[in-house]
């Protein structure tokens, strides 16, 4: 299933910021004389992004403080960073702050157990309540968010709109209405990318907001294997038939088994194809491959049957204090996880990388400057529009999807036997992780 984890590592791969990571070795750095207070934070690793703010964080929060110095380590990516995190905890030597995903991921760290309760902190009011589900458990919030969310959905070309005299639609019929009205145009209505193959997801995972304002309870159901809350059944089913109706009626690209997210993002800020689904994530590639179009491309939620549309949210990752952080260490800590979301901090988080969404705490903005497409997305947020990807939701994640979906894509299998498919790939991955009632 997509990722945080694969979406932190594209926007590395794309974009394109040179910075020189700063590797110092120790985990906790002793507290220095006259006063002074050392502390170290564990940065994102194969993020340039994620290492420009953590430096950038140190430096502003030292000149805020002069009695803490912060020391920046950065970690790998991917599954060897999970594992460090994972080692450092269990071992006790785990940095004094560090920066890691939200969701299933975070609840693989036995927070209860394992880091500082932040729940009593100041900013903890000013985060959104989406957020503070993927930080936080039935004891209380672990963690600061830092960057902004994305959202998965169609990304569209607004001047194509525009100039074809089309709506943003709230249906799923209305959705291939203007598709067709497009490929009338002589313009690619639904661009497709299965060249890499995580974009072929999109119609399902950015979906998952609509199936659960239709079920608020389906993936606790999921989660627990109940009959009900299978892809099989409506109302996940829906991903599986979109992919394959856009297939059927021949309103994809004619390259899509071969075209790259690269090239496709070109096609839309050009206007060569006009609608894209896709995770907002990756609008920093279009600054730098067509900059001048960054905001012709919109953003709309996937269609609903219900006509009231729900924006499918990936929340930002998270700031997190250890509890081996004790003492002098343990304040300054806290100070520093503050200051990510003070005026200053919100700066950095802003400078660092493109925002691609909309912040998680009400103390930070999105500049003017922001892609138009955010703005797009503010509107669910302020509408409660909004929810969380399923990946925040639960820890059950079939590693197959992409590959299925590209088979549905594709004419191979039909939506009903993709999702037939996805059942049992979802089932094995679950007895594999020893989920209870599978």
């Amino acid at each position: 299933m997509f990722s945080r984890r694969t979406t932190t590592k594209l926007v590395a791969t794309l974009g394109g910021i040179a910075i020189a990571a700063l590797a110092l070795a120790g985990c906790s750095a002793s507290g220095g004389s006259g006063g002074s207070t050392t502390i170290s934070l564990l940065a994102g690793g194969n993020d340039p992004a994620s290492t420009k703010f953590a430096n950038d964080l140190a430096t502003a929060f030292h000149k805020a403080n002069p009695t803490i110095t912060v020391k920046v380590e950065t970690r790998p990516g991917g599954t060897d960073g999970d594992n460090l995190v994972k080692t450092r905890l269990s071992t006790g030597e785990m940095n004094d702050v560090f920066l890691y995903n939200s969701g299933s991921l975070f609840q693989a760290l036995h927070p209860d157990t394992q880091l500082q309760p932040l729940t009593d902190e100041a900013w903890v009011k000013d985060l959104t309540s989406d957020f503070k589900k993927t930080v936080g458990t039935s004891k209380g919030v672990y963690g600061a968010p830092w960057s902004t969310s994305f959202d998965g959905g169609i990304m569209y070309n607004k001047k194509v709109y525009e100039k074809l005299g089309l709506s943003v639609p709230t249906t799923w019929s209305d959705f291939i209405s203007n598709s067709e009205k497009i490929k009338a145009a002589g313009i690619v209505p639904v661009i497709q990318s299965y060249g890499d193959t995580w974009t072929s997801q999109l119609f399902v995972l950015g979906d998952f907001a609509n199936v659960n304002a239709a079920d608020p309870n389906w993936a606790t159901d999921y989660t627990n294997n109940k009959p009900n809350a299978k892809y099989s059944k409506q109302p996940a089913l829906e991903g599986f038939t979109h992919t394959q109706e856009v297939f059927d009626k021949g309103l994809m690209n004619k390259d899509y088994a071969s075209l790259t997210n690269v090239n496709a993002l070109k096609m839309l800020a050009t206007g060569e194809g006009a609608q894209y689904p896709m995770i907002t994530a990756v609008i920093s590639n279009v600054l730098q491959s067509n900059p001048d179009k960054i905001n012709d491309i919109g953003y709309f939620a996937i269609p609903s049957d219900s006509g009231e549309p729900h924006a499918t949210v990936w929340e930002p990752g998270g700031a997190y204090i250890p509890k081996t952080t004790t003492g002098d260490k343990l304040t300054a800590a806290k100070k520093l996880v503050a200051f990510i979301n003070s005026p200053t901090g919100c700066d950095i988080q802003n400078s660092a990388g493109t925002p691609a969404g909309p912040f998680a705490i009400s103390t930070c903005k999105v500049p003017d400057s922001a892609p138009a497409l955010v703005k797009d997305e503010l509107k669910y947020q302020d509408d409660k529009k909004t929810g969380l990807a399923l990946e925040f939701l639960s820890p059950i994640k079939g590693p197959n999807l992409e590959k299925i979906l590209i088979q549905v894509g594709s004419g191979i299998s039909s939506g009903t036997q993709g999702a037939a498919l996805y059942d049992q790939d979802v089932k094995a991955q679950a007895q594999q992780l020893g989920i209870k009632g599978w």
